[in-house]
């Protein structure tokens, strides 16, 4: 019988992050993150195979983000005008790390990174900070000109990397700080959805007791 209750569900997670300083980089490769960065995942618990692999990495001026998705055999479907649902990397931040809410409060940010849909031809990448609903207090949202963000194609895919400069992150403080809330979401319309734990059958989107960890370390 399979179990009423998603595997990934039961436990809560607290992942690693390393700290690269030369982030981000200047020339081609915005992060090009070191091996090791690379984020454990734990869509096998519930036969849930990847779509594509997470990295992150941090320091004092802001977090790195990359997503590599291999196996596509058609363009990727971007629309700057409903960015939850286009191809592309999702993410929820708390820089407090307060799993005990159920509402977010202004230290939680959502951000959708999209490798297309911005630019005359629409083939640019796009980067959108949005509100979260059924917050109790409203975060700061960024200007898309805050964010960097670079896509390199492949020949099945494509590697996004986003780097977010501490000032679009309300209460970022690593010094003061080393554990960040933390969720994404992984989605394609050809390969389909990848979720860091929980599934659409969970609020994940406003309820940031349901985020996970990200412990900034040090080396």
């Amino acid at each position: 019988m399979p179990s009423v209750v998603p595997h990934r569900f039961l436990f809560r997670y607290s992942i690693p992050v390393r700290r690269v300083d030369r982030l981000p980089r200047k020339g081609r490769k915005l992060l090009n993150l070191p091996a090791g960065c690379e984020l454990p995942q734990f869509g096998e618990l519930d036969d849930s195979p990847p779509i594509g692999q997470i990295a992150a990495a941090w320091n004092k001026r802001g977090l790195a983000c990359s997503a590599t998705v291999r196996g596509k055999q058609h363009p990727v479907s971007c629309k700057l005008d409903a960015p939850t649902e286009s191809d592309g990397l999702q993410l929820w931040i708390d820089t407090r790390n307060t799993q005990s809410i159920h509402r977010a409060s202004r230290f939680c940010h959502h951000f959708c990174f999209l490798p297309a849909g911005s630019g005359r031809k629409r083939d640019r990448p796009s980067a959108v900070q949005l509100p979260i609903a059924r917050a109790k207090e409203d975060t700061r949202i960024a200007d898309p000109s805050e964010i960097s963000l670079e896509v390199e194609p492949l020949k099945d895919g494509y590697r996004l990397e986003a780097w977010l400069p501490a000032e679009v992150l309300t209460g970022y403080d690593p010094e003061a700080n080393q554990r960040l809330g933390f969720y994404y979401l992984l989605l394609d319309a050809e390969l389909g959805e990848q979720f860091l734990s929980v599934g659409r059958d969970f609020p994940f989107a406003h309820d940031p007791s349901l985020w996970s960890t990200l412990e900034l370390q040090d080396r």
